[in-house]
């Protein structure tokens, strides 16, 4: 990037840098899940969304939310957005629907959908990580319930 490039190409280099796969937040929570004995696929493609991480044994999909990205309190956001509104606007607002319906699709097939903000991820990760473990709990209870019921 030469100095001599004007604000919007700097802002375009700056947003072509962005990942979408292997971000800060996905790689914390991916090690402490690691560290606290649960295995996961990454960016799993065989579903619906592909989830950042997936809990396959118990039909798990977990999103790690970027706030801007995925709209968290967007409607204070977006009046905020200054340049290239339409675009943004359009693009995050399309982002949002997107998410909802990966969610019905993945629920409807079964899976537990949780999402984490990426603020949550950075200031409280043991409690994303306590999270995953309750409904991994509930996901036992229900396969203990299911097989009692079974041999009855």
């Amino acid at each position: 990037m030469s100095s001599g490039a004007s604000l919007a190409e700097k802002r375009s280099y700056i947003m072509s840098q962005i990942k979408n796969k292997n971000t800060s937040i996905e790689l914390s929570l991916r090690k402490a899940l690691w560290h606290s004995g649960i295995r996961y696929r990454k960016n799993y493609s065989k579903v619906s969304g592909s989830p950042d991480i997936a809990i396959t044994k118990y039909h798990i999909a977990i999103f790690c939310d970027g706030e801007f990205w995925h709209g968290r309190h967007w409607q204070v956001k977006k009046t905020r957005i200054k340049s290239n509104r339409e675009y943004w606007i359009n693009k995050i607002e399309r982002n949002i629907q997107r998410d909802s319906k990966t969610e019905r699709l993945l629920s409807g097939n079964g899976w537990t959908v949780i999402r984490f903000w990426g603020s949550e991820i950075k200031n409280d990760i043991s409690g994303c990580i306590n999270e995953i473990k309750n409904v991994i709990l509930q996901c036992e209870l229900e396969k203990c319930k299911d097989y009692y019921e079974y041999c009855i």
